[in-house]
């Protein structure tokens, strides 16, 4: 069955689809570039990850302070990737990530 010119330009206007995510913070859905990743690697250690690509599980943040905040005190990434967190893991994400953003002018992560 051959297609019209009409039915054809339909498919190449097609926008291409923006992969969401949700914070597990604030439990609210954006751009997966607005958001950061902190990924539990194949070892264990927990680390930031401003790429999007390492291996591991992942679980996406907002990077406000009040997220950040929130995710020190609640203790919510032990929780997430069933291991032990400790807080001196928090403290080096919160750092790297201000550090990161201050770099950047607090703009798209990746």
């Amino acid at each position: 069955m051959l297609f019209s010119a009409e039915k054809r330009s339909d498919f190449s206007l097609k926008t291409k689809k923006i992969p969401m995510r949700m914070c597990v913070i604030c439990h609210t859905s954006k751009p997966k570039k607005e958001l950061v990743r902190i990924v539990r690697g194949v070892d264990g250690e927990i680390s930031l990850d401003l790429t999007g690509r390492l291996n591991g599980r992942g679980a996406y943040i907002c990077p406000s302070d009040d997220c950040m905040t929130k995710m020190c005190n609640s203790k919510r990434l032990g929780k997430i990737f069933e291991t032990e967190v400790s807080d001196e893991v928090y403290s080096q994400l919160a750092d790297r990530l201000a550090t990161y953003l201050n770099e950047n002018g607090g703009g798209t992560i990746g």
